[in-house]
């Protein structure tokens, strides 16, 4: 079966307590494992201020995730984020060759320059 790599970034109401958040978490990960995919890293970036309000919230917990899954996944995973009440917005996206090489090069901490330090300082 095809798989591709994949991000997924979901933001969960800010209103929920830390259980409950870990409960919301633990349940994504439940889902992608019994659908066949593999975690590579889940990241919690926390509360964070949104751009703009959604449903009367003005922050959210923002967490990301990284994982392989087959191709037939995605329309689940979609159906999966919109049915849940305490998933306030998602995104998924498909890592091309290019997104992966540069996840690669950021998890050895390998990621090139792209800026001099002189043209920083002006």
């Amino acid at each position: 079966m095809k798989t591709n790599f994949y991000e997924a970034t979901f933001i969960i109401n800010p209103v929920l307590e830390e259980d409950q958040v870990n409960e919301v978490k633990e349940d994504f990960e439940t889902f992608l494992k019994e659908n066949g995919a593999e975690i590579d890293e889940i990241d919690e970036w926390g509360i964070k201020r949104l751009a703009y309000e959604i449903d009367g919230k003005n922050s959210g917990y923002y967490i990301n995730a990284y994982f392989n899954a087959p191709v037939t996944i995605i329309n689940d995973l979609e159906r999966y984020f919109r049915l849940q009440e305490n998933i306030i917005r998602h995104l998924i996206l498909k890592y091309d060759n290019k997104m992966l090489k540069h996840r690669e090069l950021q998890k050895k901490g390998k990621l090139p320059v792209v800026f001099s330090e002189t043209a920083e300082e002006e």
